[in-house]
C-alpha cells in the first residue's frame, strides 16, 4: 500500500478531499487482492516478498487506480516480473531497544481449550487456511496459516524510529498505512496520527478463498466531512455505517537527536502510555 501511494502527493490533496480518501481505499483494494492470491507460509509462496514490496511493482499497480471511479473488482498482479481478542503493546528501554508485540487467540477467543494448570487458551488460527488445493494458503501439515498478527515497526536512516500497532483483524495493515501517512505526509505528532479519523474497507478478496465482486463496503469515521462522503459516493464507493472496527492504536517513537521517547495510546478503546 505504501509503495502504491508513494507516487501521489497526498499532502497536496489534503485529508478533507475525496481524492485523498479515494486513493487510500483503492490502494488498499490493490494490495489486498495480491494478499489474497500470494500470501502464505514463506516456504509455500510462489513469489518472493521482495517482489511484492518492490518499488517497481508498487508503481505498476498504482497505474490501475482510476481517480474518477471506485474499482468493483481487481485483477491480481504478477510480481514475478520483478522476481477484540487481541492485545498490542510496545515497550522501549534506556538503551534504545524497542519491541513491538501483538497477541491474539483469534475468533471466539481461540479454540476453547485451556492448558490445564496454566490458565491460558489455545488459539485457532488454523481456521484461516484455504481449502482450495491451488491456493498457496491451502491446509497442509507443518504449514503456518494466513493470519492477521502484524506488530509494526519503522526505521529512519537505518535506526529504530517507530514501534506501533493498530490491532483489529484486517484493519491492521489499513491502519498502519494511515498512521504513517498522517505522520510523514501531514506532519502529525504521535498522538494526533492515532486520533485522526480513519477509514475501514471490508469485502476485499481474502486468502481464505473469497473474491471481491462488488467493490466491497467503505466505512468512514465521523470526522470525515460530509462533502468527502458525497464525493466518494459519486465515484462508486458503497458507504456503510458501523461502530468499532477502526482499530486499537499504541505507539512509541524515539527521537535519535535527543534520545527522548514519545508515547501515544488509542482514544477509541482501552490503552495507556506510561514512562518511568
Amino acid at each position: 500500500m505504501l509503495n502504491i501511494l508513494e507516487g501521489y502527493d497526498l499532502a497536496a490533496m489534503g485529508r478533507d478531499s475525496a481524492d485523498f480518501w479515494h486513493v487510500m481505499v483503492e490502494a488498499k483494494k490493490l494490495a489486498f487482492e495480491d494478499r489474497a492470491r500470494f500470501y502464505a507460509d514463506l516456504d509455500f509462496m510462489d513469489v518472493s516478498v521482495e517482489a511484492l514490496i518492490s518499488k517497481e511493482y508498487g508503481k505498476e499497480r498504482a497505474e490501475l487506480i482510476d481517480m474518477q471511479r471506485a474499482a468493483r473488482t481487481i485483477t491480481v498482479g504478477n510480481p514475478r516480473l520483478y522476481h477484540g481478542d487481541t492485545t498490542y503493546l510496545t515497550v522501549a528501554d534506556k538503551d534504545g531497544n524497542m519491541v513491538s508485540l501483538i497477541q491474539s487467540n483469534y475468533t471466539g477467543f481461540g479454540s476453547g481449550y485451556v492448558v490445564e494448570g496454566w490458565g491460558f487458551g489455545i488459539q485457532n488460527r488454523g481456521g484461516l487456511f484455504n481449502l482450495d488445493p491451488e491456493s498457496p494458503n491451502y491446509l497442509e501439515p507443518g504449514k503456518r496459516p494466513f493470519h492477521t498478527i502484524i506488530p509494526a515497526f519503522a526505521t529512519r536512516d537505518g535506526k529504530p524510529w517507530l514501534s506501533f500497532g493498530v490491532m483489529g483483524g484486517d484493519m491492521q495493515p489499513q491502519g498502519h498505512v494511515q498512521i504513517l501517512v498522517n505522520m510523514i505526509d501531514f506532519g502529525m505528532n504521535l498522538q494526533e496520527a492515532g486520533d485522526a479519523a480513519r477509514f475501514y474497507h471490508a469485502g476485499s478478496s481474502d486468502p481464505r478463498g473469497s473474491t471481491m465482486t462488488d467493490g466491497g463496503v467503505l466505512y468512514l469515521e465521523s470526522g470525515v466531512p460530509d462533502e468527502v462522503r458525497r464525493g466518494l459516493t459519486k465515484r462508486g464507493h458503497r458507504l456503510g455505517t458501523i461502530t468499532g472496527p477502526y482499530g486499537g492504536y499504541q505507539a512509541v517513537l524515539r527521537n535519535h537527536e535527543t534520545g527522548v521517547y514519545a508515547g501515544a495510546t488509542e482514544s477509541r478503546k482501552d490503552g495507556c502510555a506510561l514512562g518511568y
